[in-house]
């Protein structure tokens, strides 16, 4: 029956009145979550992708990444923010900061007991063993979220190899195949036979994990402020005089600190470099030869050799003072990044580790390994055995301060201007005294 003009008006000032006040009701409030980070250029880029992909996966929480600088700026400005109550919810800090944040004690949420507390699934079991141990205490508990994690391998120029009469499909796997390759390298016109990246990294930490050697007393650190440096072993020694006597005919070249090895590589100078397997990406896309992958090399007189490699990178600290239902956010976003196909694609995106087995199986059973050669050498490593004291990681305070000490050393090594054993006589004084002096500032942890 059709409506009389009368009740047509009623119903449409009804509907009107319901416009205006659904209108009128306040919107649903969206938490916002601060998250602090060192990345730029295109693992920025890869930053934001993964916020903006928890952002749209649910509407409760929103992600908001803020590039603060390097790594050392970041945390800096999170101190600072800390203090006048203005800090992130979450802040990436590289790996060997660990040790100072864990002194921050009133300072940070553990992530296990943020996961705990918040009742979000999580599983440390889950997590590469490597990569975990590095960030969690010693009864197993995970005090910050792994994030970008990478391990030193091996890179090597094809076209050089063939060119000096070396097989272009075999990478070397000892350091002495790598001194033989070098020199035939240098032999056949090469700048250099070889270079490394982040020295002290690279032919100390690693170098020392690799060969199931210590660091330091207190398992690296892990078993107390009060652990003495011990590097300074007969191993290490030869280590250093080797590269040091491999330096007078540049069948290694020493190129600086931190990454300033890496362009001599790709512009075709050094037919071996050691490196991290996160530049596996911009190596591919800036060298113009086919390039060939390797394991870490080990001395094969070293008993237990090869043993596994540690981590680089950085984790997620999550700080204290911020609301509950930030947290409630936070645990969300972890679960979200555990996630296998999250993982997966940062992994295959960026060159990082994944931090969880089904993140690597997913990316074996897509076909990634195949169709990238190379790109599983660095999983391959960390998981070569289980870690021990020795090759969990490190957990000394201000290391910052202490690897710089340590590269100071190596290069006088380097140089012919100290024998191999009273720079790592030195290395090892002038970082036990930052490590007391850490320890002093920490009397309470």
């Amino acid at each position: 029956m059709a409506l009389s003009l009368k009740s047509a008006l009623r119903l449409l000032r009804c509907a009107a009145i319901a416009i205006a006040l659904t209108s009128s009701a306040p919107a649903f409030a969206v938490t916002e979550i601060i998250w602090w980070h060192a990345m730029s250029g295109e693992l920025g880029r890869q930053v934001e992708k993964l916020a903006a992909d928890f952002n749209a996966s649910q509407s409760e929480y929103r992600v908001l990444p803020s590039h603060k600088g390097n790594y050392t700026e970041t945390v800096t400005a999170a101190i600072f923010a800390f203090r006048s109550r203005s800090q992130p919810a979450i802040v990436q800090v590289n790996e060997i900061a660990t040790a100072t944040m864990m002194a921050a004690r009133g300072a940070i949420y553990p992530v296990f007991e943020l996961m705990r507390d918040q009742a979000e699934p999580f599983s440390p079991a889950a997590y590469l063993p490597a990569v975990v141990g590095y960030y969690s205490d010693v009864a197993g508990n995970m005090l910050s979220f792994p994030f970008n994690a990478s391990t030193p391998i091996l890179y090597y120029n094809k076209n050089l190899f063939r060119a000096a009469g070396l097989n272009p499909e075999i990478a070397p796997k000892t350091w002495p195949e790598v001194g033989a390759a070098a020199k035939r390298l240098r032999q056949s016109g090469a700048a250099c036979g070889f270079t490394t990246s982040w020295p002290s990294w690279i032919n100390v930490e690693n170098f020392s994990a690799y060969h199931n050697l210590p660091i330091s007393t207190e398992a690296n650190g892990f078993g107390g402020l009060d652990a003495m440096l011990t590097f300074n072993n007969p191993v290490l020694v030869r280590h250093i005089a080797q590269l040091a006597e491999w330096q007078t005919d540049k069948a290694f070249d020493y190129s600086g600190r931190a990454t300033k090895a890496e362009p001599r590589f790709q512009k075709g100078e050094c037919g071996i470099f050691i490196g991290s397997s996160a530049t596996r990406a911009d190596i591919n896309a800036n060298s113009r030869f086919e390039v060939g992958y390797g394991l870490l090399p080990f001395w094969p007189e070293v008993a237990g050799a090869p043993q596994n490699t540690i981590i680089g990178g950085a984790t997620l600290w999550v700080l204290r003072n911020r609301s509950g239902e930030e947290y409630r956010g936070v645990a969300k976003f972890f679960g979200f990044l555990s996630k296998p196909e999250v993982q997966a694609a940062w992994h295959q995106n960026t060159g990082y580790l994944p931090i969880t087995r089904a993140a690597f199986d997913l990316t074996r059973a897509q076909g990634f390994y195949d169709r990238n050669p190379g790109a599983a050498i660095s999983i391959e490593q960390i998981t070569l055995k289980p870690p021990t004291d020795n090759s969990r990681g490190l957990r000394l305070g201000s290391f910052v301060l202490v690897r710089d000490a340590i590269e100071d050393e190596l290069e006088l090594a380097f140089a012919g201007k100290k024998s191999a054993q009273a720079a790592l006589d030195s290395a090892v004084e002038r970082g036990n005294r930052l490590l007391r002096q850490f320890e002093r500032a920490n009397p309470d942890r």
